[in-house]
This record gives C-alpha cells, structure tokens and sequence, in this order.
C-alpha cells in the first residue's frame, strides 16, 4: 500500500472517530500554542561553544530587529485560554457524572505530569554521566537549566487546575486588576521586585479565567474577540511605547525587565489580544478541521502535546552536541546569534531539531499515551465535553 494511501486512510479513520459535538477549533489553539513554544525557544535560544566552555545566549540580545519572533511565537496566553475552557467543562461533566473532586483533580494531574517522569530521569542520568566525564559544572548547569526551565508553566496550570471550582466563574478582570496594582508598585513607586511573582499565578489566571467564561458560553459573538484583539494590542503598544515596557514578549538575559519572568502588564494586555484572535479564528479553523487531513494532523499533535513540549529543549541539545562532532562551531548552531545569517542558518536547522524530536517522540510517547497492548492504528476520540485529546485504543 503506497504511503499517501495509508496516511489518508488513517485521516478518515481518525476523522470517522471524531464525535459529531467535538469543537475541533479548540484542538487546533491547543496544538498552535505548544507548536508556537517549541518553535519560538528553537529560534530566540542559542547554545554558543566558547573556549571549551556551553552558555546559552538570545539572538535578541545581539539583534532587536529579531523582536517581532517573539510577538509570534510567545503563545502560552493561549494555552491558558484553551485550558481554563476544557477544565471548566470537564469539572461540570465530572460533578454531573458524580465523579469527587479529588478523583478528578488526580486523573487530569496525572496525565500532566506522567510524562515529566521521564524527562527528569534521562537528565538526572544525562548530568550525572556529564559530571563524572569531567565537564565542568556550568555547562551541565546551563543545559539542564534549558531542560527544566519551560517546565514553570507546568506548575502554575497545575496550580490553575487544582483551583478550577474556586476560579471557574471569577471574572477576568479581577486577576488583571492585580497585575495592575502589582506593576504600579513595581515600577512607578519603587517597590520591592520580589512583589512581581504575585503576577505568576494572577497573570496566567487572566486567560484563563477568560476560558472559564467562555466554557460558560459568556463569550457570544464575534465582537468580544474584536474587543479583546484591538484593546491588547492598543494597550501593550502604550505599554511599550509611553511606560518603558520591554518590546519582547519573552526574557532576554541582560534586560532590566522581563516581560516574561515574572509576567507583566504588558505580556498580559499582548496575551489578551492574542486571546482575541483566537476567539475570532475559531469559525475559520472549523471549516478548515472538517478536513480529515487537517483534523487528523491537529489530532495527532494533541495526542502528544505533552512530550512534544517536554523534549524539544532536549531534541535541539541533542543535535548542538553532535554537530560537535564536526571539529569546528557550526553557523546557526553553535556560534553567536548576532548576525542575519544566523538566522538563515537556525532556519535550515529546524527540520534537523524536528527530526531529532521525533526520535524523542518514538521513544517517549507511551509515557503520555499510555502503552498499547496492540500496535495498530486505531485511534478513538472521547466523546465527553471535558475530554481534551485523542486517546489511544487499549
């Protein structure tokens, strides 16, 4: 059988799995926000090799004009959004079914962190062998500091989750007051930095509060989406432009503020309009996911979500390491991002980090699926409102 005719098949098949009442759109802003992660931290990290010694670096230190990358590739604001909407629903579902608190709160953690696992046991033996090979501490610092370092936001929706009954029907405004209040005690008062992590929870809790509401069905029409987009993009250009904000999206090392790390009024106010667009693109993404093709595509992404995020900092490590192999620091992989053809040069490495990624993926995805007592392909889709994602068949 020719490979487009197995792979069209296995898209009508997904497709045919798929329930009637599943709102493909939300899958798509799920893939879309975990895609726009992987691709924005391959493109704005650099593993520079400098007398011997590994430290990471941002083209956006050396480069602003590069800015722009993150205003497209910083897309957590929409992970939230999709999360605090499918929660909400499958909290409702859950108590409808009589299912406790507790019993729901674990399967949902669970098969969130089942695959940290085993990210931190391939690093703990990764670091371990480094160390005792004799590289020196700051290099396996600054690679298990890229490995781990993504994983923050894991605990703060973790933490959004577990919260989901109290935080369900809190309007949006009420968190986004907070990172106001914060920010203005911050920056135009003097007050203690340490003030900032209060934004952590607060400002991911604004997007996803905006989902709860959304589950509610509090977001009709288009003109909300319209609201949120025009409004966060006029409110983060003052941000930017009259306030003294940074113009990325995301940190850059050396910046006298991090938009990022801790959030600011300004990543919010950017998370809102990206919230915005995502409301108005969701009748476009239906049409275009009733497509087997596409659907099954979005499908299978959502199906290993998970470890797509939790390898990509370790597949693009993997491949810095053996281009050492070629004696020499490669453009675009090893040598300083300050240039326009750097840039040119990580472009043409992407296809190489999505290749070493999906070697992780073969290799890890049963840790999020689950492992399968047979090998086909079949695939079926849950059919609950809560239920977010593809579920193998055991």
């Amino acid at each position: 059988m020719r490979p487009t005719t197995s792979l069209r098949r296995l898209a009508a098949r997904i497709d045919a799995a798929t329930p009637p009442e599943r709102d493909r759109a939300i899958d798509a802003l799920r893939a879309f926000a975990i895609l726009g992660v992987v691709l924005g931290h391959w493109l704005v990290t650099a593993i520079v090799v400098d007398s011997g010694s590994i430290h990471v670096v941002s083209p956006l230190q050396h480069m602003p004009a590069f800015t722009p990358v993150s205003w497209v590739f910083q897309t957590l604001a929409v992970f939230f959004l999709v999360g605090g909407q499918v929660a909400t629903r499958s909290y409702a579902s859950a108590k409808a079914r009589g299912t406790s608190y507790p019993a729901w709160l674990s399967a949902r953690l669970m098969r969130l962190f089942r695959p940290v696992v085993a990210v931190l046991a391939v690093w703990t033996v990764t670091a371990s062998a480094l160390l005792l090979a004799g590289v020196d501490f700051g290099t396996v610092e600054a690679l298990v500091k890229l490995v781990l370092s993504p994983m923050w936001f894991l605990l703060v929706f973790a933490a959004l989750t577990a919260a989901t009954p109290l935080v369900s029907r809190l309007h949006p405004l009420w968190p986004l007051a907070v990172v106001l209040h914060v920010d203005l005690i911050r920056f135009a008062f003097g007050g203690p930095s340490w003030l900032g992590w209060l934004n952590l929870p607060a400002g991911w809790l604004v997007p996803y509060c905006l989902g709860a509401m959304w589950a509610r069905e509090g977001l009709r029409g288009r003109m909300t989406g319209w609201v949120l987009l025009v409004g966060g993009v006029v409110a983060t250009a003052l941000l930017i432009t009259q306030a003294g904000y940074p113009a990325s999206m995301v940190g850059v090392p050396g910046g006298r503020i991090s938009n990022l790390n801790p959030p600011t009024l300004a990543a919010v106010t950017f998370g809102l309009a990206q919230c915005g667009l995502a409301l108005l693109l969701l009748g476009q993404l239906r049409r275009v996911l009733a497509r087997p093709a596409a659907w099954a595509a979005v499908a299978l992404v959502n199906l290993s979500a998970m470890t797509i995020f939790l390898w990509h900092q370790t597949s693009m490590i993997a491949v810095t390491a053996l281009g050492l192999l070629a004696g020499h620091p490669l453009l675009g992989l090893h040598t300083t991002p300050d240039t326009a053809s750097w840039i040119l040069a990580r472009l043409a490495w992407l296809p190489v980090f999505a290749t070493a990624l999906t070697l992780c993926w073969l290799a890890f995805r049963h840790h999020e699926q689950g492992r399968r007592r047979s090998h086909g392909p079949t695939l079926r889709v849950a059919s609950s409102p809560g239920a977010e994602r593809l579920q193998p068949v055991r």
